[in-house]
């Protein structure tokens, strides 16, 4: 009997799929396969191996060609990230780049507001004016730091470098003043590199004052930072917060500030949320005019002093949504617009907007396309100035306060006040002149005209002090009341006559601070109420300031102290460094929580019981602090007025000419 053959040698591979559970228990298929590649290869004729190794060499070549591509990428990206860390003043700012914070903000957004207390009685606390301590170590970073500004290496390091984009620019140098760039222009670089910003690189020490404004901000941001952290206002006594875009309006507000005052570690934490929460893709209607000078100011202002591109970035995507509000029949925006589904409307009640709100959003649109190099934002905010210019129903440059968005006409003819609803638009007739480098004469002579006419139709006199106020006009009828926001006048004068205007605007500008001071002076509390009314008959026993109970509250508004900033910058008398001195030492006494923050409060004639109303504006830290550094700066290169012109909600931006 024969031996079964062998079995006959078979190259082949054989693979097996069938359905069970694999080794480790798992449902899958289990594949058996068996290769043999050298018996394979001398299997394969002499023209199919060389078909293999051909496609072996094309395979290998085509890597090696996609390894030097990707290296260029990445040099390019390199490069980019170079410009992106060069995208700053040529004289860098104030202060060195902010380090990252060693705490995370992200923590304390996820607090519940704390029951509110029972009772808010509290005796009038000293004014602090010990800033807080660094440590050696935070002293010798800091000296790092700016060594490495110096010779052009410092930046936002890797997290920059992740944020950094293409970003259409404005290759508008600042001595050519406003034109229209090219709409797609590619541009890495900083458009200010041949002209510097007139900002000292080293830091001057804060003087006590400072110390002072740096604490009282600190403590309003430790309240902020503990209770209302990401959302747009704190309430300071409830220990709470409220909402009003949903948008972290204070935290966005107080960007440039925190910069200014060299809070690097806060700066970096508000910076982070920036980064990673705010978002624009939602379902809320926002204020054109007020969402503009905080929002897209604050973010503009921010970019400028840091040179950090996140910045333009939400600028530029904020900016983009506010853009439905312009599609009416006139021209004349809206004053609501919702920044997720892009649907504008008028308020509920009215088919009308305040002539102060669609006039007072030009300085900030005009400077996001000369940085993006999209004009569509400057041509909607220009057309908005050339229709008003054109109405028929001023006095004598005075506008009224409202405007139909149909007809684009003003309505509610013959009332005219520098108070709510009117004020800004003067100040930025002024400050868009100042902003394009003194060229665009119709601004200046609507300006002019509307000095002119303030001084023929609201100027008048009170008893006994013969204080200089601005009252208003209803048909024909004078009423001696005068809101505390016209007291951003006296500065808006001054600047003026900084800039070449007629010296005797230095004289009322002067006169008017002095009034503005008085609103203050002559309260029990030493803080102005929202709205005074001027005594214009002879009664010794009578103060010029009165003050009816509707108009009984301060909301720690910044008109005052930004006046005062201009003034004592411009002139140089240290009276007004004492006035606003005075101020924050009632600040202090008057509205500061002890768990954090600055409350609002309802009466300014009773200090023993001044009724906090829970409430701190945006504002507050925005403007009215940041005014207060200024002010008690002896440094006219910090934020120079031949350099940066503010806009109404303080955030300074640069003049597209400085002289």
């Amino acid at each position: 009997m024969y031996p079964p053959p062998a079995p006959a040698r078979r190259d082949f591979i054989s693979v097996t799929l069938s359905p069970g559970r694999s080794y480790d228990g798992g449902q899958g298929l289990r594949l058996k396969w068996s290769f043999s590649v050298p018996q394979k290869w001398k299997q394969l004729s002499r023209l199919q191996r060389t078909v293999v190794l051909f496609l072996l060499v094309v395979v290998m070549l085509f890597g090696l060609l996609s390894y030097v591509h990707v290296a260029d990428e990445w040099t390019a990206v390199d490069s980019r990230s170079a410009a992106a860390g060069q995208m700053r003043p040529a004289n860098p700012p104030v202060l060195p780049a902010p380090q990252k914070a060693a705490e995370n903000p992200e923590a304390v957004a996820g607090l519940s507001p704390q029951k509110p207390q029972r009772h808010f009685r509290r005796g009038p606390p000293n004014l602090q004016i010990r800033a807080p301590d660094g440590d050696p170590q935070e002293r010798r970073q800091d000296r790092a730091q700016r060594r490495a500004e110096v010779v052009g290496e410092a930046g936002w390091g890797a997290e920059a470098q992740r944020d950094g984009l293409r970003w259409r620019g404005a290759g508008t140098k600042l001595e050519q003043g406003p034109r229209h760039p090219p709409k797609k222009a590619e541009f890495f670089g900083w458009p200010f590199q041949q002209q510097a910003l007139r900002i000292r690189a080293s830091r001057t020490p804060q003087n006590e004052r400072q110390k002072a404004v740096v604490d009282a901000f600190l403590h309003a941001w430790a309240g902020y930072r503990k209770f209302a952290w990401g959302h747009d206002e704190l309430k300071p006594l409830t220990r709470s917060f409220s909402e009003w875009f949903g948008l972290g309006l204070t935290l966005i507000d107080a960007l440039d500030t925190m910069w200014i005052l060299g809070l690097k570690k806060e700066f970096q934490e508000a910076r982070n949320w920036v980064s990673k929460r705010l978002l624009f893709q939602k379902d809320v209607d926002v204020n054109l005019f007020e969402s503009t000078i905080r929002i897209l100011g604050g973010l503009l202002s921010a970019f400028h002093l840091s040179g950090d591109i996140l910045f333009l970035k939400k600028a530029e995507d904020f900016g983009n949504r506010l853009m439905p509000a312009f599609r009416t029949p006139s021209k004349i925006p809206y004053s609501d617009v919702n920044i997720g589904t892009g649907v504008a409307h008028p308020p509920r009640w009215t088919s009308d907007s305040t002539v102060a709100e669609v006039t007072s959003i030009q300085l900030e649109f005009r400077e996001l396309s000369r940085l993006t190099g999209d004009k569509k934002f400057q041509e909607a905010a220009e057309e908005v100035t050339r229709r008003v210019h054109a109405l028929h129903g001023k006095l004598d440059g005075l506008v009224p306060m409202f405007i139909n968005t149909n007809s684009g006409s003003f309505t509610h003819l013959g009332v005219f006040t520098l108070g709510a609803r009117a004020d800004s638009y003067y100040e930025y007739l002024l400050k868009q002149w100042i902003q394009g480098g003194k060229k665009e004469r119709q601004l200046l002579e609507d300006y002019l005209e509307a000095v002119d006419g303030i001084r023929k139709h609201l100027l008048a006199r009170s008893e006994p002090r013969k204080l200089t106020f601005v009252g208003e006009l209803n048909h024909g009828r004078f009423s001696a009341k005068m809101d505390h926001l016209v007291c951003f006048l006296p500065g808006t004068l001054a600047l003026g006559a900084h800039h070449g205007l007629p010296a005797e605007h230095m004289e009322l500008a002067q006169a008017l601070m002095d009034t503005c001071y008085q609103m203050y002076r002559q309260m029990e509390t030493g803080l102005s109420p929202e709205t005074a009314h001027f005594n214009l008959h002879h009664t010794k026993a009578v103060k010029d300031v009165q003050v009816k109970a509707a108009d009984r509250h301060n909301l720690l508004r910044p008109e005052t102290v930004e006046s005062l900033f201009y003034l004592y910058r411009l002139t140089g008398n240290r009276k007004y460094q004492d006035w606003g001195w005075e101020i924050l030492h009632s600040f202090n006494t008057y509205t500061r929580v002890p768990s954090g923050g600055y409350s609002s409060i309802s009466n300014v004639q009773d200090p023993r019981h001044p009724q906090p109303r829970d409430k701190m504006e945006s504002f507050f830290l925005g403007e009215t602090l940041k005014y207060l550094y200024l002010l008690f700066s002896d440094d006219p290169d910090l934020l120079s007025l031949d350099t940066y012109v503010f806009n109404t909600e303080a955030h300074p931006l640069p003049i597209w000419a400085p002289s």
